[in-house]
């Protein structure tokens, strides 16, 4: 298979939700049916079996699967799967919109019963600003739950995203019978008693095959009639190129415990979703054709694992082919780097890979060289872009609580706010270290990750900040301001400027009293 054929077979997606709408389920599921697990549940019990290794890991559960499964490939008839988990948490928000700065697309879990909920809102609007392709998938059928047609005008109202279904619900809960596949028209039937392996589904024809009567009855026959009658009159035909580009959502309906309507997201989704595409950088966009290899850093993990105090780097390749034992420039320090067991990650099982093409995730072990958003290239001098920091929502003074450690705490808070676990900033008066967070339980996760991991003891102080923005203007203007709002100036771990207003009434006078001063709620601008 030659360069371009290895390129247009890859499918890199996220699967994106609000937590228990059943992602973790959905993730497994699809594993199975691409043979790269046997039995459901393997999936759980590696992240059971890795959470109880520590109490943070307790925490850290709440992202969904643990570190070895985040990235998982399988081979699926001709094409190769990469699926990225993303944090369901709302704590976690930022690190999802890095992790869906590496993926072409993404599949979107909504409950039946509880509909679209406030983490699946910010999720979405993640995806617009991308202008990322979106697949829905409403889990649960087999629970008591909403009306489909009510959902579907529930999920255009508040994510403002126009749908059409592909398959569609006879029944639901206790009723639920199965769904009709509307593009391949035949209909397959909800059995609901294999929740672990792959189960036969019998097909219908069409519509109007007397059969479907003796199957599901007279009147839901008649519904099932009335409902694509009603759905082919309402909705717009499905057009592939609308959908990939994110102005239109086909909806899928199933329920993943019991691997149902599983088999139809699949098949759909690697024939409609996108292959690789260009990523933006300062040289121009990128295209995964190009036979120069060039790659960026969007996630890192560390010390996950107390016995093997690995760092592992996730790389997304965004243009030509990665090899193992290769040089590569790592742009922003100017050195040459080879790395002589890159990893991929096939479900809970780790890999040495010697290629990889553009779509591909790989993990690479990491002595301290990276942060997230580093690019790797062959020699060429650029930086990819799409992946800043955004505005904390809680700030906190760092307090040492073992001055004998504080080489260790100083080592620790530089290699963790490395990760994106939250934002260091220092004060420009004293220097004081302050973290900024987007949600309470990362201060949970730095305190005991810092014990455990760097042996430093530290405790927080409330810090009253409304926002921490990022700004710019001419030279003269930025020296009165920062003279002027000294003490509310910081800096990032980047050396880059920041103002941390403590109020939205001392931003807005702020910016009053100086107009050409102009500020920022993300570090790209």
């Amino acid at each position: 298979m030659n360069f371009e054929q290895e390129i247009l077979r890859r499918r890199t997606f996220a699967i994106i939700a609000h937590p228990d709408a059943g992602k973790t389920t959905l993730t497994e599921k699809l594993l199975l049916f691409g043979g790269a697990i046997q039995t459901a549940g393997a999936v759980k019990s590696n992240k059971i079996k890795k959470a109880t290794t520590s109490d943070f890991m307790e925490i850290e559960k709440q992202r969904g699967i643990s570190v070895s499964t985040s990235v998982m490939a399988f081979e699926y008839e001709t094409y190769k799967v990469n699926i990225l988990d993303t944090p369901g948490h709302e704590d976690f928000a930022e690190d999802t919109y890095r992790t869906l700065s590496a993926v072409d697309s993404v599949i979107m879990v909504i409950d039946c019963v509880k509909g679209v909920e406030p983490q699946t809102r910010k999720l979405l609007e993640v995806c617009r600003m991308r202008q990322t392709p979106v697949i829905v998938f409403i889990n649960k059928l087999d629970r008591e739950g909403q009306n489909p047609f009510d959902l579907l005008d529930e999920i255009e109202k508040e994510l403002h995203i126009h749908v059409r279904p592909m398959t569609w619900p006879v029944g639901i809960g206790k009723r639920f019978k199965g769904v009709y596949d509307l593009s391949e028209g035949h209909f397959n039937v909800f059995q609901g008693d294999s929740k672990t392996t792959l189960e036969a589904i019998l097909s219908f024809n069409n519509l109007q095959d007397p059969l479907l009567e003796q199957r599901l009855g007279i009147d839901d026959a008649a519904q099932l009639r009335h409902d694509v009658e009603l759905i082919n009159g309402v909705y717009n035909t499905f057009n592939p190129e609308s959908y990939r580009k994110g102005h239109l959502s086909p909806v899928f309906f199933g329920s993943a415990v019991n691997n149902f309507g599983i088999k139809e997201l699949l098949d759909c989704f690697v024939r409609i979703a996108p292959p690789p595409g260009p990523r933006t950088s300062t040289a121009g966009a990128i295209l995964p054709l190009n036979k120069a290899f060039s790659g960026f850093i969007f996630k890192i993990h560390a010390n996950l694992d107390p016995k093997h105090r690995d760092r592992i780097a996730f790389l997304r390749i965004c243009s030509g082919m990665f090899e193992r034992n290769t040089y590569y420039y790592h742009v922003r320090t100017a050195k040459q780097l080879r790395f002589s067991n890159p990893t991929a990650f096939m479900a809970q099982q780790k890999s040495v890979i010697d290629t990889a093409y553009p779509g591909d995730v790989i993990g690479l072990y990491d002595a301290g060289n990276f942060k997230i958003g580093d690019t790797l290239t062959e020699g060429e001098t650029l930086q990819f872009e799409g992946i800043p920091h955004f505005s904390p929502e809680l700030f906190r003074y760092v307090t040492n609580l073992d001055p004998m450690k504080t080489k260790q705490l100083q080592k620790g808070l530089e290699q963790l706010t490395d990760e994106g676990v939250a934002q260091l900033f220092s004060r420009k008066t004293d220097g004081r270290k302050i973290i900024g967070t987007v949600g309470a339980l990362q201060f949970e996760v730095i305190q005991h990750r810092l014990k455990a991991e760097y042996n430093a003891s530290v405790g927080f102080e409330p810090l009253n900040v409304f926002k921490a923005l990022w700004f710019n203007g001419e030279k003269n203007d930025l020296e009165t301001f920062m003279n002027d709002r000294a003490a509310h100036i910081a800096f990032d771990k980047e050396q880059r400027p920041v103002f941390l207003a403590e109020s939205a009434w001392i931003l807005q006078m702020a910016q009053e009293k100086f107009p050409k001063v102009n500020f920022y709620t993300k570090s790209e601008f």
